[in-house]
């Protein structure tokens, strides 16, 4: 029998086809309390003498990993594994896992939300409303309009199919194209200047890497059509927020919708007043249908390591850790 945190605190008291799976493989589980997304001390505390995570968003650090000689597993309840340090675990013969093709289509969907909040002014309408007003605006329409992706791989894809259906001109930049599905909706691939340059509604769905960082900067910003709107969904590296204040500030954007950002939760940003600007707190890939997914997906990557048998399907980050003593 092994031990098995579930760290996310999206799931402090659901119940699900990930417990069943941990459950039935004779596993104790173990649900954190803090109701809340762990911080790196709270992560060492809680790992203390765990052999397995599913692991959300909190840090798991060089010194989270050394500390808890005992962990096997970091299977994520997601895609993105940014906060966790791979090298680290790999020498140490830690296991990371993903769980790919499980949250696409919700944060597909949330990106529409956000993109929707903002042409329609959502927000500021309904606080209008509320306060006794009734500005009855002109909105601005999403048909006819270009959307560009930075990036089109699973999301981009998802978010692609869902533009056609508004009616949007697709274009997209992506380092590994798949062109046959490009070719059969119609999606323009363009070198990312282009991008930065041709699109009315720019969506961010690039992972976090050395090359992203900060990819959205202000010499990118400067390409963009005035007006034009930014979403970022994807991870809040990829987007230089003090070039994005200063964008939104002189009015050359007409607004930004942000699900994830630099540090999280976020200090007081200078553009968190402004109307043309919506926020959501990292919460575009966990609808109830892509949490149960994930959290079942990342269920049995534990189960399957810890029983010896690692899975060859693109789950596991690290499969080079298997060579290395914990």
């Amino acid at each position: 029998m092994a031990m098995v945190l579930i760290a996310p605190a999206p799931l402090q008291g659901v119940e699900g086809e990930y417990r069943d799976l941990l459950l039935a493989a004779g596993h104790e589980v173990v649900q954190q309390t803090a109701g809340r997304q762990l911080r790196e001390d709270e992560v060492i505390t809680w790992l203390n003498g765990f052999d397995a995570v599913l692991a959300g968003s909190e840090p798991y650090t060089r010194k989270a990993i050394e500390a808890n000689p005992n962990l096997r597993v970091i299977a994520r309840v997601g895609v993105g594994y940014d906060a966790v340090d791979v090298h680290a675990a790999t020498e140490h013969g830690r296991a990371v896992t993903i769980t790919p093709g499980t949250n696409h289509g919700s944060v597909a969907e949330h990106t529409f939300a956000l993109m929707l909040a903002l042409a329609k002014r959502v927000v500021p309408q309904h606080n209008a409303v509320a306060r006794g007003e009734w500005p009855r605006g002109i909105n601005v329409p999403l048909r006819g309009s270009v959307l560009g992706l930075a990036g089109l791989g699973r999301t981009g894809k998802a978010v692609a199919l869902r533009a056609i259906a508004f009616e949007m001109t697709v274009i997209a930049y992506e380092p590994f194209p798949d062109r046959e599905f490009c070719q059969r909706h119609g999606i323009e691939l363009v070198q990312f200047d282009d991008l930065m340059a041709r699109a009315d509604w720019l969506s961010l769905h690039l992972p976090a890497t050395e090359q992203s960082r900060h990819i959205i900067n202000a010499n990118s910003l400067a390409l963009m059509k005035p007006g034009a709107f930014i979403i970022n969904t994807s991870r809040g590296a990829v987007l230089d927020e003090t070039a994005l204040a200063d964008a939104l500030a002189s009015g050359r954007l007409g607004g930004a919708g942000l699900d994830v950002f630099e540090q999280e939760p976020p200090a007081k940003l200078s553009f968190f007043d402004r109307p043309n600007v919506v926020f959501t707190p990292h919460v575009a890939g966990v609808d109830s249908r892509s949490l149960a997914d994930m959290a079942a997906s990342a269920a049995s990557s534990a189960v399957e390591i810890l029983a010896g048998h690692w899975p060859t399907d693109g789950r596991v980050v690290n499969p080079t850790a298997r060579v290395n003593k914990g």
